[in-house]
C-alpha cells in the first residue's frame, strides 16, 4: 500500500490544488534541461481515480510512464499521459475516458448496439466523444451517410488527434461533421426541425454527471433526443454507472427515460479501466415495436471478425440479460 499528501482530499479538492500545472526537471539529469509535467492526481508513478461521489470506498490507480499533457481548458480539467500497460490515458476531471489498450469494448458497444437495433439507419448524431472513438465505429456501417459529432472542448479534439491517432482519425473523416458547440443546445435547436433535419441513431458520449454534464442525466435532455429523432429513432447513453456500485442510479435513470420514450432497457460492457471493470448503456427506442436486445440486422461471421474486437450480435442480446438481483433493482417501478 501506497500513500500520498493527496489521500484524504476529495476529487474536487486535489484538482482544485493547482490551476496551471508547475514543471520540474526531471530527477534523471541534474544537467538536462528537458522539463517533466506534473499532476496533483499522480504522485510516486502513479495515477489515482478516486471519487467518494461516483464509487465510494474503491479507486482504481494505473502505472505511469510519462505525463503528456496537463491543462484545465475552459470546461474541464484534462490529462493525458502515457500509462506502463494500457497505452496513452485521456483522463477528464479526474475520470479515466479511454485508454488505448481496452477502448474499443466501450466504443463498439455504445455504436454498434442502437445501430444494429434500428432498422435502416441513414443519420446518426454523436454528443461529446471528441476523442473519435465512436465515430470511428459509426463509419464501419457504410449505409450510414451522414454522420454530426458535437463536442463542447475543442482541446479534448486537439489532443486527441495528437496522442490518440487510432480513435481521431475519424474526426477528418469527410462523411463527418464536426461541431463545435454545446450538445444542448444543439438539440435545443432541433426541436421545431423537418423531419429530414432529424436522426436515426443518437448517441450520447458523455462525461460523468458532474457540473455541466449532470444536465445529460435528466428528464429535459431526453426529451430534446426524442424531438431530434425520427419515428425509428433509438437513442443511446453512457449511464455513468454500474450495477455493482450505486445500482440506484440506473433504476432512477432508467424511470426518468420511460418517462419519455416507449421501450427503454440497460445493457453493459466490461471494461477494465471503468472502476468496478464494467459500464452501462441506457438504451431507448422511439418506436414502440422496436426490440433494442435483438439486432435487426447482422453480419457474417467472417464480416464480424475483421470489423470488431468486442461486439457480435450473439454479445448484443447478452448484454441486456442482468443479473437477478440487478434486474429486480433495475427494473423495478
Amino acid at each position: 500500500m501506497w500513500t500520498s499528501n493527496f489521500g484524504n482530499l476529495s476529487l474536487n479538492n486535489q484538482l482544485q490544488l493547482t490551476h496551471k500545472y508547475s514543471l520540474r526537471k526531471p530527477e534523471m539529469s541534474s544537467e538536462s534541461t528537458t522539463k517533466e509535467l506534473t499532476h496533483p492526481l499522480i504522485v510516486d508513478g502513479w495515477f489515482r481515480e478516486v471519487s467518494d461521489e461516483f464509487f465510494p470506498g474503491q479507486a482504481f490507480c494505473l502505472k505511469v510512464e510519462k505525463i503528456l499533457h496537463a491543462e484545465k481548458s475552459e470546461f474541464q480539467d484534462v490529462l493525458v499521459f502515457q500509462s506502463t500497460n494500457f497505452g496513452n490515458v485521456l483522463v477528464l476531471d479526474g475520470i479515466i475516458q479511454v485508454t488505448e489498450r481496452d477502448e474499443f469494448a466501450y466504443q463498439e458497444m455504445i455504436t454498434h448496439v442502437p445501430i444494429f437495433a434500428h432498422p435502416n439507419p441513414k443519420k446518426v448524431l454523436v454528443i461529446g466523444g471528441g476523442d473519435g472513438g465512436v465515430l470511428r465505429e459509426v463509419l464501419k456501417h457504410p449505409d450510414v451517410s451522414k454522420i454530426t459529432l458535437v463536442e463542447i472542448d475543442d482541446l479534448v479534439i486537439k489532443l486527441s488527434k495528437k496522442y490518440l491517432p487510432k480513435m481521431a482519425v475519424a474526426l477528418d473523416n469527410e462523411r463527418v461533421e464536426v461541431k463545435l458547440m454545446d450538445g444542448f443546445k444543439y438539440l435545443a435547436d432541433l426541436k421545431d426541425s423537418a423531419d429530414e433535419e432529424k436522426y436515426d441513431v443518437i448517441i450520447t458520449d458523455s462525461s460523468d454527471p458532474d457540473g455541466p454534464a449532470e444536465a445529460f442525466f435528466e428528464q429535459n435532455y431526453f426529451e430534446l433526443l426524442n424531438n431530434a429523432l425520427n419515428k425509428n429513432g433509438v437513442v443511446i447513453s453512457m449511464a455513468s454507472e454500474n450495477m455493482w456500485l450505486m445500482i440506484q442510479n440506473l433504476q432512477k435513470l432508467r424511470k426518468i427515460c420511460a418517462k419519455v420514450f416507449p421501450v427503454v432497457k440497460t445493457c453493459y460492457v466490461t471494461i477494465p479501466t471503468y472502476t468496478s471493470g464494467q459500464i452501462s448503456l441506457m438504451c431507448c427506442s422511439k418506436n414502440p415495436d422496436l426490440k433494442l436486445n435483438e439486432p435487426v440486422r447482422k453480419l457474417t461471421k467472417e464480416e464480424e471478425l475483421k470489423n470488431f474486437k468486442y461486439y457480435n450480435s450473439e454479445i448484443h442480446r447478452a448484454s441486456f440479460v442482468l443479473p437477478t438481483w440487478a434486474n429486480e433493482i433495475i427494473y423495478k417501478d
